[in-house]
């Protein structure tokens, strides 16, 4: 860590940053995710079943950063040692798993936009996305941080801008919706598995650990992390609104509703505001390998993983993700696939967490605290 005191953004906002960045990936950012979990419980209870994700999220990052400090697990392989023990292996099993299915899908994704804004061949799209995340990965954790950053401010500011114009453009349709006699079951299950679909993300950030110098900074930093992530969902959810319930059949929401605006510009920012998140969600599951792989080499070498092998690992893991996954059929089994790997997510990574790991810190125990 660096001999100056780490600023407030380091502290409170970046770890909310970089969860954001691990969770909005594809299916977020295009609003399919937001359909198909929260829309079926209609307006209200859809924002309901977010802000309930949100506070889970929030929970589990401040457990999360909380026990990650207690023990100095600034990667998930020395987490897990301290909170599974000998079983610390499935959590790794079922990551690298996540991590296949993660990158090919947004690869294919990347491969879309190219075609769609450039007209390029898709085999482009996904080499720029790769070359994209090998480059960050390889300079560690400050360029890593930097992309978190700066795509945040991107993101944030090109969510801010569509709810200006889906306000100005169909405003008048949005309260007529929330106010439609829509049912509203189903928000609580939609709340906690889109909740667990995600949280994996709170060990992956763990780098980011490093700069929180208290456990007020860790509890702080936790609260802030679910609602940062989850804002521009909800703003995106409520202008989606205008169009309930048909909107709940658009294979893309984000593709109709910047359509209905008539704005080319916009869309085309847009697209590559959601290439930028593919970008950086891409980036936070790589570096989590190569921190990993980092940890055990400066265990047994004394000395920091080299960039060279860090580009190595990410080009490796990036063309067994993207190119050998479809390959194999992994791909057919994402819709499956994700909800499995969630429910052994909540398994081996929250439940022990919220149980044992809590239980260890009321209990004071600790290896050391990585202030």
């Amino acid at each position: 860590m660096s001999a100056s005191r780490p600023s407030w953004f380091q502290r409170l906002l970046l770890p909310g940053f970089a969860f954001k960045a691990v969770v909005i990936g594809g299916g977020y950012a295009t609003g399919r995710e937001l359909a198909e979990f929260f829309l079926p419980s209609g307006p209200w209870g859809g924002l309901a079943g977010m802000l309930l994700a949100t506070v889970i999220w929030s929970g589990v990052c401040v457990a999360t950063f909380l026990f990650a400090r207690a023990f100095g697990a600034l990667d998930y392989r020395t987490f897990f040692k301290h909170l599974l023990g000998r079983f610390a292996p499935i959590f790794e099993g079922a990551y690298v798993v996540n991590l296949v299915l993660v990158l090919a899908v947004f690869g294919a994704a990347a491969g879309a936009l190219g075609e769609a804004i450039f007209h390029w061949p898709r085999l482009y799209g996904t080499l720029y996305l790769a070359a994209g995340i090998a480059l960050f990965t390889m300079f560690g954790n400050t360029s890593v941080e930097r992309l978190f950053k700066w795509v945040s401010i991107f993101l944030y500011v090109t969510y801010g801008v569509f709810l200006v114009l889906s306000l100005m453009k169909f405003g008048d349709r949005v309260p007529a919706s929330f106010a439609s006699a829509a049912p509203s079951d189903g928000w609580i299950v939609a709340g906690v598995t889109y909740a667990g679909y995600n949280i994996v993300g709170a060990v992956i950030i763990l780098p980011v650990v490093r700069h929180l110098t208290s456990n007020a900074d860790a509890v702080k930093a936790g609260l802030l992390a679910g609602p940062l992530a989850m804002l521009p969902a909800i703003i995106f959810f409520v202008c989606m609104c205008a169009f309930y319930p048909q909107i709940k059949s658009e294979t893309l929401p984000a593709d109709f509703m910047l359509a209905q605006m008539g704005l080319p510009v916009f869309h085309v920012i847009f697209q590559l505001m959601i290439f930028a998140a593919l970008l950086e969600c891409g980036t936070g599951f790589v570096h989590a390998i190569n921190e990993r792989i980092g940890s055990a080499y400066r265990q047994q070498r004394g000395t920091e993983l080299p960039s060279t092998a860090r580009l190595l690992i990410a080009g490796v893991v990036l063309l067994g993700s993207m190119f050998l996954a479809e390959r194999f059929g992994l791909v057919t089994l994402i819709a499956r696939g994700y909800r499995a790997l969630s429910y052994i997510i909540l398994t081996v990574f929250v439940i022990p967490l919220l149980t044992y790991g809590i239980w260890s810190l009321w209990k004071g125990r600790r290896v050391v605290a990585t202030a």
